[in-house]
């Protein structure tokens, strides 16, 4: 049985209680499909147990609020007609008694195939032993899809397997090996190895278009990577709204005209690295794979955004306004951190990238450790009690556990002052070092000195590399005293910053917490 919508319906056992009609499907709010409302409304009740299940849905709050009114006026017509009814919040997508009339008599819509031939299917059915060929041809045609379809999946498998062999992901062999395969994985890829996004193989290919030397080799890998990545389309509005807003307030300050700024607007985007490199080769690898078509390459910076920045998971989504969807760039970062990790081939992972990748994992993880926890038991699974799994996940491993990433998170919180000052941000390194007696007044002081010296501070990649950080690590004090240097333009590496690791306050922070010592001409650590 149903229960029309209604305010204080008693809710009996086995009932189902729709709190909306509607639900947000990752690009808007729609009213539910016949097939979810059945779906979720089929579990009033155990098929074999009851004879009826009873299925409840609530009006909106707008609605409830306005009949609460309405019964409070009681009968009286005058009452009634001062009653000052709420309106729906803006954007809302209504539903009413004839919504869920409509969802109980409508069929369900018919179920429609989502079987795609990607190329981790395929690298999976090759690494198989046996005949990878056979294999495929009865994945492919022993199903229940029509045969248009099958042919359309056969020709793009057999598209996505002349990609992995040009790629040199796979190879042929003159002989069945031990284990009957004729075509195996290439041998120098690492265990974990997996090509899981459309774009992998091409990834792959455009890594060899990057100098290894380049001191941007890291974060050029890094924008590859991303560019094959789908679009998280808040975040990348919200960026693209600060680069218009940056824009903006450099073109009033030259005193740009109202019409032609609203025009130089419309070719102010979010940053997209490498984007003609990218674009050119995508181009050039699509005429060989056309199968790659279908998802065009998608340069953007996210990664490297914050990367170069040196922001905390809190400073980026502070500084995007990215508050209330924390969820989606959280979402992002363990996907890029997963892609970066498996899709690079160890032996094209440098000392930087692999700190990168390190202090990308490390973020993750303190902010929320069950989404790498949950592929390292997919990777690596093990029988553990229903305790044991609570206490795992209850538990983050200290920030300071993991060296390589902890230090990376101490270069970038030291990195981050630096490109402060180069801004003359003094207020914003004030907010972070107040505690510390480095107020707002205390850095514009010190800078002052660095100023009158020298008319420049470098933030490019050689500014911010290893060499220019200095780290004496005193186990026995429990902390890390460390010195960054300043890229002055006559190369004189005389200025910089002092400050204290607390590894324990680190720890409990999930953070570097760094205690500003000194800033100006350096001295001994």
């Amino acid at each position: 049985g149903t229960d029309t919508l209604g305010v204080g319906v008693n809710v009996p056992i086995r009932t189902v209680l729709f709190t909306a009609l509607t639900k947000y499907d990752g690009t808007r709010v729609r009213t539910l499909r016949a097939r979810e409302f059945h779906q979720i409304a089929g579990r009033a009740g155990r098929a074999g147990f009851d004879t009826a299940g009873y299925v409840v849905a609530q009006a909106p709050e707008h609605v409830i609020e306005n009949e609460k009114a309405l019964a409070k006026a009681g009968d009286d017509p005058k009452k009634r007609r001062k009653v000052v009814r709420k309106k729906a919040p803006e954007g809302f997508v209504a539903w009413s008694d004839t919504t869920f009339e409509k969802l109980i008599a409508a069929d369900p819509e018919p179920l429609t195939s989502r079987f795609k031939v990607t190329n981790i299917m395929l690298l999976s059915v090759i690494a198989r032993p046996g005949d990878a060929f056979k294999a495929m041809r009865h994945l492919l045609e022993d199903n229940h899809e029509p045969r248009k379809a099958q042919l359309r999946h056969i020709r793009r498998a057999i598209a996505i397997y002349r990609s992995l062999l040009d790629g040199g992901v796979v190879e042929k062999l003159d002989t069945p090996d031990a284990e009957g395969r004729t075509i195996r994985l290439t041998v120098d890829l690492q265990q974990d190895f997996a090509l899981n996004q459309p774009l992998s193989t091409f990834a792959l290919a455009s890594f060899d278009l990057l100098d290894p030397e380049s001191p941007s080799y890291a974060l050029d890998m890094v924008s590859v990577v991303e560019s094959t990545l789908d679009d998280p389309r808040q975040i990348l509005a919200a960026q693209q709204n600060k680069e218009r807003g940056i824009a903006v307030g450099a073109m009033k300050a030259d005193g740009i005209e109202y019409e032609e700024r609203m025009e130089r607007l419309q070719d102010v985007t979010y940053p997209k690295p490498l984007e003609e490199l990218l674009l050119h080769a995508y181009d050039v690898y699509s005429k060989s794979h056309p199968w790659v078509r279908d998802h065009p390459v998608s340069p953007k910076s996210i990664i490297r955004d914050m990367y170069e920045r040196a922001m905390t998971f809190t400073e980026f989504t502070s500084f995007y306004e990215l508050a209330r969807t924390e969820g989606i760039v959280l979402r992002y970062l363990a996907g890029a951190f997963k892609a970066l990790d498996h899709t690079i081939p160890d032996d094209l992972k440098s000392e930087d990238l692999q700190d990168l990748i390190a202090w990308l994992g490390e973020l993750v993880r303190q902010v929320d450790s069950s989404l790498l926890d949950e592929w390292e038991q997919l990777a690596n699974p093990e029988v553990e009690t229903a305790e044991q799994a609570q206490e795992k996940a209850d538990q983050v491993k200290p920030v300071t556990a993991n060296a390589r990433a902890f230090r990376v998170l101490v270069r970038n919180a030291m990195f981050r002052r630096v490109e402060l000052a180069a801004l003359d941000h003094v207020n914003v390194l004030g907010e972070l070092d107040g505690d510390a007696g480095w107020n707002a007044d205390a850095w514009g002081d010190a800078m002052d000195g660095y100023w009158d010296e020298y008319d420049d501070l470098g933030t490019g990649p050689d500014a911010r590399g290893p060499k220019l950080l200095q780290i004496e690590e005193d186990a026995a004090h429990g902390l890390w005293r460390v010195r960054q240097t300043f890229a002055d333009p006559n190369g004189d590496h005389g200025w910089g910053i002092s400050a204290e690791v607390d590894l324990a306050a680190s720890d409990e922070e999930g953070r570097a917490v760094i205690r500003v010592t000194s800033v100006g001409e350096l001295g001994a650590l």
